[in-house]
């Protein structure tokens, strides 16, 4: 069964508690704790020894696993602290971006390069890297993912395919996503309105409400044999609580319907 969550820095005004809380009751099967900082740190890497029993403790109390963690970094002292969290939180995958531009050969070169570094220290906690293509950075499409792929060859590293980003560089999701399905580990997912770099307030990115075919995405998805687990990840201002609510239970209802569909859930 295709486990299905959502990052909490939908919920960057809350505490902790009440982001997991909250989506327990719209039906979650578990969450990935936003670590990016600067923008939400529910987990603060530098301290997060002195949270383990805290976030322990909110796990048990929801019956809540931590799916993933977003990092959101790739500076070697920073994803070291992230690793060591989350092998000391039991957190399997922790995600981050590509960094560099797009379309300038250098940087990706160096992406590879640091890459590499990073999978192998995500291997000695017995955590999995995961990088996904994003708008605007060195590994931005599906050629450059599929590069990436050959370039780190690390079993600790693989791929979190995020549908908007892939649709923002100009493919289609469901066709893109055959080609890299076999090095996928982790999805980001949310809808977005048009191609523009940005991907819209955060009620446009509703997963349903906006222009990517996310129904055909998850057909190929399940073809594929993906068993990890799909992560909402929505971001942009701050929410009352009770739009955080619309937009989480409102993306579950689709997730879980499509996914139901296909004998997925």
């Amino acid at each position: 069964m295709i486990q299905l969550g959502a990052n909490t820095v939908l919920y960057k005004p809350f505490t902790l508690r009440e982001a997991v809380g909250n989506l327990k009751k719209i039906g979650y099967d578990g969450f990935e704790i936003s670590a990016i900082q600067g923008m939400c740190e529910h987990l603060r890497l530098d301290a997060w020894e002195d949270q383990k029993n805290e976030i322990q403790e909110i796990c048990r109390e929801f019956d809540m696993p931590i799916l993933a963690m977003e990092a959101a970094s790739t500076e070697p002292d920073r994803l070291d602290l992230a690793f060591r969290a989350a092998a000391g939180l039991g957190i399997p995958v922790v995600n981050i971006g590509p960094g560099g531009k797009s379309n300038v050969p250098e940087d990706l070169t160096a992406c590879f390069e640091r890459m590499n570094l990073l999978a192998e220290m995500a291997q000695t906690y017995g955590v999995t890297l995961c990088m996904k293509a994003h708008v605007g950075c060195a590994v931005y499409s599906t050629p450059t993912t599929l590069q990436a792929v050959g370039a780190v060859r690390n079993p600790a590293f693989g791929i979190d395919m995020d549908p908007s980003h892939i649709f923002r560089c100009g493919e289609e999701p469901e066709t893109a996503l055959e080609a890299v399905a076999a090095h996928m580990k982790h999805v980001h997912i949310r809808d977005c309105a048009g191609r523009q770099q940005n991907p819209g307030h955060p009620l446009q990115q509703i997963c349903g409400a906006g222009d990517i075919n996310l129904k055909g995405y998850f057909e190929v998805l399940v073809k594929s044999g993906y068993d990890g687990p799909v992560d909402l990840e929505i971001i942009g201002p701050d929410l009352l609580l009770a739009d955080a609510n619309i937009v989480a239970g409102v993306s579950y209802g689709y997730m879980n319907a499509c996914l139901k569909a296909l004998g997925a859930r």
